[in-house]
């Protein structure tokens, strides 16, 4: 994949060498909750870091008050925020409050292999952004017949959930703009490439990822189609995104509603 001219992958700050196992001692119960055997100190954004300085985020408010320091200069772009949801939302809700600019979804669907949902394969987005990885596919042994069947299951779902988080309202207007995608973390960053895409194709002036966690080969992966990178850590062993939040519990539809301003009981950011 060819690097665009330009592109800039900027981490805030590299985590260093990964351990094996948690570095505060901990572990992590079914419900994503990290079960710490050491007291958590204030990091940057106010909220946890691990022992050595590597951060641990309470949660995904927390990552989005640390990641918006990382943002605040580009306020005066006056940009959009685009979060993924379901996990990239109450991060984006942080990053346009503290930016005060307007927040909205952008609908990504994962594409998981048959058995093995959590192996992603590929990616789609509204507006028609679609990345596939051919050698994971192979290596899961997908034909084109089982890889069209995922991809029509995931079409369906991602419409819904389209309706369910815009209704009637149009999709974004990017044309022109700079556009914030922002996500819980990039562990393979193929959702991210899918919504790079869909930006593309709705003619936006910029893009930038931001993520407050991210694995080295996927951040130059996404950098070479967004416009930018910027994350808040840059593990070498990434292990998994949630490792790196003390409470990565799953995010529901409720919430994401909620955060956009369409429901009941969190305040709006600038709209």
């Amino acid at each position: 994949m060819a690097s665009r001219p330009g592109a800039r992958k900027d981490c805030g700050r590299s985590a260093g060498r990964s351990p094996r196992r948690r570095a505060d001692g901990g572990s992590r119960d079914g419900r994503g909750h990290a079960r710490s055997a050491g007291r958590l100190s204030a990091g940057r954004g106010g909220g946890a870091t691990r022992a050595g300085g590597l951060i641990l985020f309470a949660d995904r408010r927390d990552a989005g008050r640390t990641l918006a320091q990382l943002l605040l200069g580009l306020a005066a772009q006056r940009p959009l925020i685009a979060a993924l949801p379901r996990g990239g939302v109450p991060v984006g809700f942080e990053v346009a409050r503290a930016l005060d600019a307007p927040l909205d979804v952008l609908v990504v669907r994962k594409l998981g292999a048959p058995g093995n949902p959590e192996l992603g394969v590929g990616a789609i987005a509204e507006g028609g952004g679609v990345v596939i990885d051919d050698a994971a596919a192979g290596r899961a042994g997908m034909n084109q017949e089982a890889l069209a069947e995922v991809l029509a299951r995931e079409r369906a779902e991602l419409q819904r959930r389209v309706q369910r988080y815009r209704g009637e309202r149009p999709p974004l207007d990017v044309a022109g703009r700079t556009v914030l995608v922002v996500d819980d973390g990039l562990a393979t960053g193929l959702t991210a490439i899918a919504a790079v895409r869909a930006l593309r194709a709705g003619d936006a002036a910029r893009i930038v990822v931001a993520v407050p966690v991210g694995a080295r080969d996927s951040v130059a992966r996404v950098g070479a189609e967004a416009d930018a990178v910027l994350c808040a850590t840059t593990p070498r062993r990434l292990l998994a995104v949630g490792y790196w939040y003390a409470d990565f519990s799953a995010v529901s539809d409720e919430e994401v509603l909620a955060l956009l301003g369409r429901g009941d009981g969190v305040d709006s950011p600038a709209a």
